[in-house]
């Protein structure tokens, strides 16, 4: 099984995650990364595209700051079997305000928006939030 069958299969195991009543998986860093080179992933509407390396760059520096406990890729859309699912959205969790978050991205992969708390009327799968932190939603449109 190629490692693209294994994460099909991965964001899929909830049920079909282009139907936004699928609870939406959040994806570990190495799950969503691990042989990702599809630039269409995540960022592509940045430019230039940045593409997953950079971006497993930053958000693995971004993972071993000691006010963040877990960063979690959540996959928006699955629509080609060929192709590497995609997100627009990764989720922080950490003590820090969302607009401190902003400012740990360089202007280049900046998120459009950033957010604390859950989005009201989304299923995610279970992440632990140790107390004193939140989940801070990093946006790109």
């Amino acid at each position: 099984m190629t490692y693209l069958q294994q994460i099909a299969e991965r964001v899929n195991r909830n049920g079909d995650v282009n139907d936004p009543t699928t609870i939406r998986p959040l994806l570990t860093l190495s799950e969503f990364f691990k042989g990702n080179d599809d630039f269409g992933s995540i960022g592509c509407n940045l430019s230039p595209p940045p593409g997953p390396a950079k971006f497993y760059e930053v958000l693995k520096e971004i993972s071993a700051r000691s006010d963040v406990a877990d960063v979690r890729v959540q996959i928006a859309m699955f629509d080609d079997p060929e192709m590497w699912p995609f997100s627009d959205t990764v989720w922080i969790i950490t003590s820090a305000s969302p607009q401190a978050v902003a400012q740990w991205f360089d202007a280049a992969i900046r998120p459009d928006n950033c957010s604390a708390g859950w989005t009201d009327g989304v299923s995610f799968e279970p992440v632990p939030v140790p107390e004193g932190m939140r989940a801070v939603a990093c946006w790109w449109d």
